[in-house]
């Protein structure tokens, strides 16, 4: 505890100094958010804000991971799996910028690398630290073996997850509260799984040292990503907290309770697919706007209103996951 504690500390402290340089630093690249235009009319106040600042946090969460447990093989696996899908993020990110336009890589191009990198960290995960082909259910402590399904069906889940966080990235501050209270909820989730060791090959005291470490660098970062936000993480900083909170979720076995601990999310992500779904079908909408938060905020609320009741809603369902696994 003291260790993931440390960690979290250190990378706060390097982010909340990172961000005011490399904040000046996007702003005289001019690397500033284009703003769709078919989202909230008042959103277009936000264009030229600086964006990619994912970086913020995504440096500390390295070097911090790195210098305190950075022989750890799990430690490794975990920054290489956050690192591979911020690396989709930045290459979005950055043909967003250059090309001044509010959409980057198509979707085949990012849904294609996702599953890519996904599948390998899966198979990586299996393979190398003996995590296994199982699912637990919890209180019922209930195993499905998926054998090989697991593979593709995980790796789907993890695509789906990842892009439902950056659906959330919506709002200032909605993802990173969102995400600071799952991964902190992860590395209680790790301390409490040392005893029992659900996956043998697993080093869960380094991953809850680095899922710390994310943590501090997150919090860090909501200094100047809250309202009114100085800077946005971007896609560089979404996709690599989306695979960052899952990868948690499969090298502890928490991916069936990770439907509440995620369930934010999932409720964003949801919220397009249906709002989707009805138009085609039947041309109507369920939803003022998707996602989910812009249907709220199309209803006259604030944007700190929003961000208040996700954050609080997102803390009940972690206390009710974490309260699930204990009784486990």
């Amino acid at each position: 505890m003291e260790r993931a504690l440390l960690a979290l500390a250190a990378a706060f402290v390097l982010a909340a100094l990172l961000g005011r340089p490399l904040i000046a630093v996007l702003h005289y690249l001019k690397f500033g958010q284009t703003i769709r235009e078919d989202g909230p009319k008042r959103h277009l106040v936000k264009s030229g804000t600086p964006t990619m600042g994912g970086v913020i946090f995504l440096l500390p969460f390295v070097l911090v991971s790195l210098v305190l447990a950075g022989t750890s093989q799990t430690v490794l696996l975990f920054v290489g799996a956050v690192l591979m899908f911020g690396l989709i993020g930045l290459a979005d990110d950055g043909i967003i910028i250059v090309l001044h336009r509010s959409l980057g890589l198509t979707a085949r191009q990012k849904l294609l690398l996702q599953f890519i990198f996904a599948f390998l960290f899966v198979y990586f995960a299996e393979r190398f630290l003996g995590r296994g082909t199982d699912l637990i259910f919890p209180v019922t402590g209930w195993k499905w073996e998926l054998g090989g399904w697991y593979y593709p069906l995980i790796a789907t889940y993890m695509v789906f997850i990842t892009n439902a966080v950056n659906l959330t990235d919506g709002l200032d501050g909605l993802a990173g509260g969102v995400s600071f209270q799952v991964l902190l909820a992860y590395v209680l989730i790790c301390l409490l799984a040392l005893p029992q060791m659900p996956a043998p090959g697993v080093d869960y005291a380094g991953l809850a040292l680095s899922a710390g470490a994310l943590a501090g660098g997150l919090l860090g970062f909501l200094l100047y990503n809250k309202y009114p936000a100085k800077v946005f993480m971007g896609d560089t900083g979404s996709l690599a907290l989306g695979a960052a909170v899952f990868a948690l979720a499969v090298l502890t076995k928490t991916e069936v309770v990770f439907v509440l601990l995620g369930l934010v999310y999932i409720a964003e992500a949801c919220s397009v697919m249906l709002q989707v779904a009805s138009f085609k079908l039947f041309g109507r909408r369920i939803f003022r706007m998707s996602p989910l938060h812009h249907h709220f905020e199309m209803g006259g609320w604030s944007e700190t209103k929003i961000v208040r009741t996700f954050w609080t809603v997102s803390a009940v369902c972690v206390l009710a996951g974490l309260l699930l696994l204990v009784l486990s």
